[in-house]
């Protein structure tokens, strides 16, 4: 099983590497399959590459699906 994340970019570093934030920790990604991403864009990242650009709202649901699911495993409630 692959899980694809969304962070977003914090800085361009050349033009097929950038640093990407989530929840705070940052990392280094390649950029090399995306064409066009920004400093604040939201894209898709697996295993340290870029998959795809994602609009910022559909981010964000994201994201907060992914919080929820982790406090879920962590009191044992599936709400």
């Amino acid at each position: 099983m692959c899980l694809a994340i969304p962070v977003r970019v914090v800085h361009l570093s050349s033009s097929d590497t950038a640093t990407v934030d989530l929840g705070g920790v940052r990392r280094e990604i390649s950029l090399a399959l995306v064409e066009g991403v920004a400093v604040g864009d939201y894209v898709i990242v697996h295993v340290g590459y870029a998959l795809q650009k994602l609009d910022t709202d559909e981010a964000l649901r994201t994201l907060e699906l992914f919080r929820a699911l982790g406090d879920a495993a962590v009191t044992g409630d599936p709400r």
